[in-house]
């Protein structure tokens, strides 16, 4: 039995799931997820929680089976309490500020960099080198912060790039320069 697919998901007060044939949708305070599930994973609805069950051991079975649970935990866990990705950004002159919905980043080009906020994804600013993504799918918010990231990658010489906070970046001397001979 699949460790993670026998778990129940447990629903908070508040949230509600539907489920039709293979199509869920889930309802919350921080807004509402619909997504088309494996049909070979059959999903039960109990009392204040969600169970996934597999037809059989196959391995295609088995691996639908974890797969699954996790997608709906992550909505449950999504519309109730949302995901939050943390980025800051690290060299000189580079900062992020709010203008209206957009978000404008200096990242060292000859010009500033606008990304425009997509529905359902919310950005604050902390101060000029910190911002989060906020939203309540965790699967958009993990790849706006990539597409973020992807802008101006940490470098391993000097360290200088947009990161995830608390990354660590493996650094790499520079050349040795006079002593090499």
């Amino acid at each position: 039995m699949s460790r993670i697919g026998k778990l129940p998901i447990p629903v908070p007060s508040g949230v509600t799931v539907k489920v039709e044939q293979n199509h869920v949708t889930v309802d919350g305070p921080r807004g509402r997820l619909e997504r088309a599930l494996p049909a070979q994973i059959a999903i039960e609805l109990g009392e204040g929680q969600v169970l996934c069950r597999r037809p059989s051991d196959g391995r295609e079975h088995r691996s639908l089976h974890g797969l699954t649970r996790t997608l709906l935990a992550n909505m449950v866990t999504g519309v109730s309490a949302g995901f939050r990705k943390e980025l800051e950004l690290v060299g000189v002159g580079y900062r992020a500020q709010k203008q209206g919905e957009d978000l404008v980043l200096t990242l060292g080009f000859s010009h500033p960099v606008r990304i425009h906020q997509q529905e359902g994804i919310q950005i604050e600013v902390a101060d000029a080198t910190h911002f989060a993504i906020v939203g309540s799918s965790k699967e958009r918010v993990g790849q706006v912060a990539a597409d973020l990231r992807r802008l101006r990658p940490p470098e391993p010489y000097k360290g200088k790039g947009v990161m995830y906070r608390g990354e660590r970046i493996r650094r790499k001397p520079g050349k040795s320069g006079k002593g090499a001979k």
